[in-house]
């Protein structure tokens, strides 16, 4: 199946391809043109981006997205150049040896690079949580060393959570903004997202060193069901459940009583698994019928990177926040609306 994106997030392909029609030479366009973009972003694969919006955008330079690499035995593979989602699901159901490394500085300094020479201004450059990972701080030793001006952001989090802040980046330069306001757009809607999952077992976060302060409060319980979540850029127990259906149940309640209470009609949800998209699916639906004004979950694989520490059978929900108010008017165009609201949707990405 393929990975399910919300209508409302659809608007930027559309302002982006109106952006790029726009600066084809030649091409003569009935509206006003839209700034042109000088500011590019990169990513890392953890940021769990739907695979068509990625190649989007990659196309012309706006967006790159740095492969983190995950070796299974002594394979190593490059996430979203290798297509290793069955061969880590079977590595994990046999107990093999699954590792996850961060990018080398060389490949952020080729992304900057890259940026330049389609003749971006600078780059902001939005990863993974440096709690979690060192991929910040190679992609801070590869700002060092280029000439275009680099803006690294510790997200301070994973999976779509990321995304959105990188979406959000991508609305901001889209308006012509520069690195600073793009920045800015990126860490404020950061600020609003929250990660909440569920794991059969422990037993991969514990492998991987990744359980954190839950390690002491957990010990040598391993055996129960625990409700997790990414906090101040670590993993952190939220409760424990004795069965998978109270956890899962539990799961729903939580990620309802954040959604409702947040500003109506603003919510933004994720859901990720790996190896039970039967299971998310029905988890989205459920979410769908209890989270008033939420448009349909994304529904996507955990990234590879993410899936090697939180093992099989793992669901995790993003909750974030709108970065685009009026985005249903902006995907029609902004005919009909006031010149106010046109406004309000040009300046609040």
């Amino acid at each position: 199946m393929t990975d399910r994106e919300p209508p409302a997030w659809l608007w930027l392909k559309e302002r982006l391809a109106r952006l790029r029609q726009s600066t084809t030479p030649g091409r003569a366009g009935t509206e006003p043109a839209p700034a042109v973009v000088r500011t590019a972003v990169v990513t890392d694969s953890a940021a769990a981006l739907p695979a068509e919006w990625v190649k989007a955008f990659i196309a012309d330079g706006r967006l790159a997205v740095v492969p983190m690499p995950v070796m299974v035995g002594e394979e190593i593979y490059g996430e979203g150049e290798d297509d290793i989602t069955q061969t880590l699901a079977l590595a994990l159901a046999a107990g093999s040896s699954v590792k996850t490394s961060r990018p080398s500085p060389g490949q952020f300094e080729q992304a900057y690079l890259a940026a330049r020479d389609r003749g971006f201004e600078a780059v902001v450059s939005i990863h993974i949580s440096a709690g979690l990972s060192g991929t910040a701080d190679s992609a801070r030793m590869a700002a060092q060393r280029v000439s275009i001006p680099v803006e690294v952001i510790d997200s301070r989090t994973v999976g779509m959570a990321l995304g959105m802040g990188v979406q959000s980046a991508l609305v901001a330069a889209a308006d012509g903004r520069s690195a600073a306001e793009v920045r800015h757009f990126a860490e404020e809607r950061l600020s609003r997202t929250k990660v909440y999952f569920y794991v059969p077992s422990l037993e991969q976060l514990r492998r991987g060193g990744r359980i954190g302060t839950a390690a002491s409060w957990l010990g040598a319980m391993l055996s129960i069901k625990p409700i997790l979540a990414v906090d101040d850029g670590k993993i952190v127990p939220l409760e424990k459940v004795r069965s998978a259906a109270k956890a899962v149940a539990r799961l729903e309640e939580i990620v309802a009583a954040d959604v409702n209470s947040r500003p109506a009609g603003q919510s933004r949800l994720a859901v990720h698994h790996f190896g039970n998209l039967a299971e998310a699916e029905r988890l989205a639906a459920r979410l769908g019928e209890n989270c008033r004004g939420c448009p349909p979950a994304q529904i996507s694989t955990l990234p590879a990177v993410l899936a090697a520490h939180a093992g099989l059978g793992v669901l995790a929900v993003v909750v974030g926040e709108s970065s685009t108010p009026g985005a249903g008017t902006l995907l029609s165009g902004t005919a009909g609306a006031t010149t106010d609201q046109a406004n309000t949707m040009r300046s609040e990405p």
